[in-house]
């Protein structure tokens, strides 16, 4: 297959081979004897199983390298906050948001004393120049390690690296502790507050900033994708027959390509020079958040030629990355998974069989249920309005309120919802702390039992809400027409993949959770982790007769 020659062009500038080696200069990997030196850590956001499944038999790069190694098709992030904080936050934590506290991308604290009451998952809001939508980016709301902080806290000398074209991602893979940590922040790559961009990042803006004053015509469409050509009208607009094309200097349509997750792999490569990880006996993580396909998923849904060419070229890029650490001679175990799945646009799903797919009735946004609520029941706050949050996920009661006065609210608004023909459950908070945590296939959990593994008491609403299956909690609005974030499985739903160098490869179509991958890599890399500790179980991932779990 041939991909476009601008996109390999850009591989070369900014430090990627344009293609894994020829057979005769292939070279000499090392033989996979006890823990690797470098985890490469991938989650693909918005790559559900369901495109994983619809795509799979068309990857010839790096995802076929990956469907070699241990491959679970029916992963799960088990959670009901499918979105990509939470779900960053189980990879390499092992822990369910309940236990790792970051239970969605943003919650409310109406307690809060300045006027900002929403809080942003990656931010200190402690910070008095941090607001939630400028956030001064942290870790500090992740309760528990992830396992490159487990690595250095054993072993100083090992290096955390993360890299993302999200904050959020970053921190959530990384942990607090980290050597270095890049996102992607308006026009390049940026890192925390008052912390110099290293000599990779420098280099790796300036050819972005190149780059994006060249424009482009757009991608080649790869013969596979051909079926998937087909305009599909949206509000006053279409999607489903873009390519990418690119007017010199217009920085939101690079953001908007798989070029951002092109820029994401290169620097992580560079970061791999910069920091000479896996050159030692001491294991390093090396945590990669591709966020391009999340991005194209919300703008152009998932089932156009626009996700069709971005996978392909993950595919392409992936197979480039790990050409690139195998000329280095590096052993490394690569994983790859991701923080949720995604739903397509309704308007294309009326078309494709799925006609009970809708967008949110506007009755049901917080603004409309707290002014019928106030109405009904004749509560009122001076200060902010009387509901806080969203009817997809957590909803909160004014601070202002006496207790008299939120069981009044709490009981309205419970019947209200309940009532309403798009909402298939309501939970409030105290029913969701009472309940034990759940346990079992994550395919066979009840709606309580998925709320629940989202559901921390210091952070959660005073009632959390489900839209039924098929209910997307979005408007009609161009530009933003897919999205993700519901208890069900087209959301919960992720691929997980492991591969090293003399793995002997399985495929196990039963149900395992995102918070496997921690404990698995920790017995790979022989680090000692109280089972306790984490939510997941160490999965044996060598399908021949040694059990990569008693490593």
């Amino acid at each position: 297959m041939r991909f476009p020659i601008f996109s390999l062009a850009f591989a070369v500038v900014v430090g990627l081979v344009t293609a894994p080696p020829t057979l005769a200069e292939e070279p000499q990997l090392p033989e996979a004897k006890g823990p690797p030196t470098l985890v490469v850590a991938i989650a693909v956001d918005q790559f559900s199983a369901d495109l994983f499944a619809q795509y799979r038999r068309f990857f010839t790069k790096g995802l076929a390298r990956l469907g070699e190694g241990a491959v679970f098709p029916s992963g799960y992030q088990s959670h009901a906050a499918t979105e990509t904080c939470p779900g960053h936050s189980t990879i390499l934590t092992g822990a369910r948001p309940a236990r790792n506290g970051v239970i969605a991308n943003w919650w409310f604290d109406p307690k809060i004393t300045r006027g900002d009451k929403r809080v942003y998952c990656a931010e200190d809001e402690t910070d008095p120049a941090s607001t939630s939508r400028k956030p001064v980016v942290s870790a500090v709301h992740l309760k528990v390690q992830t396992l490159g902080e487990r690595l250095k806290s054993a072993n100083p000398a090992s290096r955390n690296v993360a890299v993302s074209g999200k904050d959020r991602a970053a921190m959530m893979m990384g942990g607090r502790n980290v050597d270095a940590a890049y996102w992607w922040a308006k026009k390049g790559f940026g890192t925390f507050a008052g912390t110099a961009l290293g000599k990779s990042a420098l280099e790796m803006n300036l050819k972005i900033a190149e780059r994006i004053e060249e424009g482009s015509p757009g991608f080649e469409l790869p013969a596979f994708c051909a079926a998937r050509d087909r305009a599909v009208a949206i509000g006053k607009g279409s999607v489903g027959t873009g390519r990418f094309a690119r007017p010199a200097g217009d920085l939101r349509a690079f953001q908007v390509s798989p070029l951002l997750d092109r820029a994401t792999a290169a620097l992580a490569l560079s970061l791999v020079d910069e920091f000479q990880l896996g050159r030692d006996d001491v294991p390093d993580v090396l945590s990669i958040g591709l966020s391009g396909t999340d991005i194209i998923g919300h703008a152009y849904g998932h089932q156009g030629v626009e996700i069709c060419i971005q996978l392909a070229q993950v595919d392409d890029m992936l197979g480039q990355l790990f050409g690139s650490l195998d000329q280095r001679g590096i052993d490394f175990v690569a994983v790859l998974t991701a923080d949720h799945g995604g739903i397509d646009a309704p308007e294309r799903l009326a078309q494709q069989a799925y006609p009970i797919a809708e967008r949110v009735d506007p009755d049901l946004s917080i603004e409309a249920l707290g002014q019928r609520i106030g109405n009904e029941t004749g509560v009122t706050v001076s200060k902010g309005p009387l509901l806080l949050g969203g009817v997809n996920g957590d909803i909160y009661l004014s601070a202002e309120l006496n207790a008299e006065q939120r069981k009044t609210v709490a009981m309205a608004l419970l019947a209200t919802l309940k009532a309403h023909p798009q909402i298939a459950a309501v939970f409030h908070g105290d029913e969701l702390a009472a309940a034990p945590m759940p346990v079992g296939s994550p395919q066979d959990w009840t709606l309580l039992d998925r709320a629940r593994a989202s559901y921390d008491e210091s952070r959660s609403g005073d009632l959390v809400a489900v839209l039924k299956r098929g209910v997307l909690a979005l408007p009609v609005r161009l530009g933003l027409v897919a999205t993700h974030g519901s208890v069900w499985d087209y959301d919960r739903r992720v691929p997980i993949l492991f591969w090293r160098e003399g793995l002997a490869g399985l495929e196990q179509p039963a149900p395992i959770e995102t918070v496997d991958i921690a404990p698995t890599l920790a017995s790979l890399l022989g680090l000692n982790v109280p089972e306790s500790e984490f939510d997941g179980r160490c999965l044996d991932i060598d399908g021949g007769p040694d059990d990569s779990c008693t490593q």
